[in-house]
This record gives C-alpha cells, sequence and structure tokens, in this order.
C-alpha cells in the first residue's frame, strides 16, 4: 500500500501560507530579528512591513526556526501521513538544513531532510516537484534521493539595485561597495549549489537584464538538455518592486516564447542582504 507522503518546506521558498493551503504544502515561517524582535515570514510580518523597516534603517537578523517549532510540526503533521519530505533553504546559505537533518533522527525514518542546496523559487520548484512524485506513489526516502541527485538542475541570476544592504551585512567591504555606488555597477549575482557569488557587474539596468538572459540562455543550453519549454520552468523572483519583474518576465517571453514563466517575490531571508529593487531569473529542469 502506498504511504501518505507530507510536503513541508519553509517561507524561503516563497510559498505564501494562504497558497501551502491550497497546494497542499506546509510552510515553516521564518524568524526574524529586528530591532531585537521577533517576528514570522508571511504570519506576524508581511512584505510590505518587512521593507518599511529594513528601508527605515532598522536592524534586520535572519534566524532558524526553533528546534521545538521544527519538531512540533513534524508531529502534528504524522498524525495524519505516514512520512514527511521536508525541503529546507540552501544548506549553504543557512544551517537549518543541517538542524533539521539532525532532528530528523529522532523520527525512525519517517522524517526525510532534503539537502538539495535550492532557495527562493528554485525551492518552491523543489517542493512542487516533491508534490508530484509523492502523487506518483514514491516513499519519502525515494523522494529524498530523487531531489537530491536533481540539485545542479537549476540556476539563479540576480542583478542589485544597490550594494548598500551587502556591505551593511559585511558581505562586501565597504571601499568595494564605495566604488560601485560611484559608479552606478549594477552588480550581477548567482546563484549554483550552495553558493550566493558574483557574476558580473552591469553599468545599467538594461545592460543587467541582458547578461542575466544570456546567462539562463547559457545553462539552458550547455547543462540543461536545450531551450525548450517542455524541458525547463523558468522564473522571475524580484524584491520589492512587482511592477519591473512583470516588465522582465514580458522581455524573457519575447526571448522565450512558449515557456510557463511564474513570478514570485524573493523570500525575506535574501532580500534582507540584497535591499530592495533587486531582479532575478531563474531556471530549473523539469522532472520527466
Amino acid at each position: 500500500m502506498d504511504k501518505k507522503v507530507a510536503i513541508i518546506t519553509d517561507s524561503n521558498s516563497g510559498i505564501t501560507q494562504a497558497e501551502g493551503k491550497e497546494l497542499g504544502i506546509r510552510v515553516l515561517p521564518m524568524p526574524f530579528m529586528i530591532n531585537e524582535e521577533t517576528f514570522f515570514e508571511d504570519i506576524t510580518l508581511s512584505q510590505e512591513e518587512f521593507y518599511d523597516k529594513l528601508e527605515s534603517g532598522a536592524d534586520v537578523v535572519t534566524s532558524q526556526p526553533s528546534p521545538e517549532s521544527v519538531m512540533e510540526l513534524w508531529r502534528e503533521v504524522l498524525t495524519q501521513y505516514d512520512e514527511i519530505v521536508h525541503i529546507p533553504m540552501s544548506s549553504g546559505l543557512s544551517g537549518s538544513c543541517q538542524s533539521a537533518m539532525m532532528l530528523a533522527e529522532e523520527f525512525d525514518g519517517r522524517v526525510q531532510v532534503v539537502n538539495n542546496q535550492r532557495i527562493s523559487v528554485t525551492q518552491r520548484q523543489s517542493a512542487l516537484d516533491a508534490l508530484t512524485l509523492a502523487g506518483r506513489g514514491m516513499c519519502a526516502a525515494e523522494i529524498k534521493d530523487f531531489l537530491e541527485k536533481d540539485r545542479f538542475n537549476s540556476s539563479i541570476y540576480i542583478m542589485l539595485d544597490t550594494l548598500y544592504y551587502l556591505k551593511k551585512g559585511g558581505r562586501i567591504t565597504p571601499a568595494a561597495a564605495a566604488i560601485g555606488t560611484i559608479l552606478r555597477l549594477k552588480p550581477v549575482l548567482q546563484i549554483q549549489g550552495d553558493k550566493l557569488d558574483a557574476f558580473a557587474k552591469a553599468r545599467t539596468s538594461s545592460q543587467g537584464k541582458t547578461i542575466m538572459t544570456g546567462a539562463i540562455r547559457n545553462d539552458m543550453e550547455n547543462r540543461f538538455g536545450g531551450v525548450s519549454a517542455d524541458n525547463i520552468w523558468l522564473e522571475v523572483a524580484y524584491t520589492k518592486d512587482l511592477d519591473a519583474a512583470q516588465q522582465f518576465a514580458q522581455e524573457l517571453l519575447k526571448e522565450f516564447p512558449g515557456f510557463d514563466l511564474v513570478i514570485n517575490p524573493l523570500s525575506l531571508s535574501v532580500a534582507c542582504h540584497i535591499g530592495p529593487g533587486s531582479l532575478a531569473v531563474a531556471c530549473c529542469k523539469k522532472i520527466h
């Protein structure tokens, strides 16, 4: 008999509580310390409130869910399901994946924690893929194995509007930030596997978008088996500025006609390091 498998991810996936209910995916809210007060993404902290606080100069620090909150959620879900596939954000960007793996040891194999190094829209796609695989009758361990083998079949490119937040978080030196600001550079970062790395520097937003579009096309052609809507999910993500994201999506659809393209906000745990006005393009290889 097929086991009933529940899919859980965290709010870094960009899946809201409401969307999670609709999809049948449980979403663990990520905690934030803002001026030493704790908030939970999409529960006591909306996107608008987050950007208001960030732009007013509040001290915003990401945190990981408490072990108690994770285990409490698992125990509750296991009263209705046989097994859980838990998909946290990339282990390279947060300690919450390692923590979840340690906690899962107490659940005798009923909780399988996936370490597939995804974040934001690509993490969201992993949760949707897990749902599909569970629907095909795979057990939790098989889904974990599949998603971890699939880990490098995605990439993200992000263009920043400002270097201020990277400097504030100590991710770049004040001197590098000052030079970038004077030259009005738009840095393009990439996420491949578990690291956030520099990719290119653009002089203008339109040049940055051209760089990202070329990079994503190159990945599709050389890494993911071809530029085809049957083969690739295409995603646009953004911080704060939905209008800019919608415009970018229209430009991408001219380059990649016929693709299914989704637009989602970048998760707040990424946004607090890069600030508002960022644009990203991502792709994931479809599972067949």
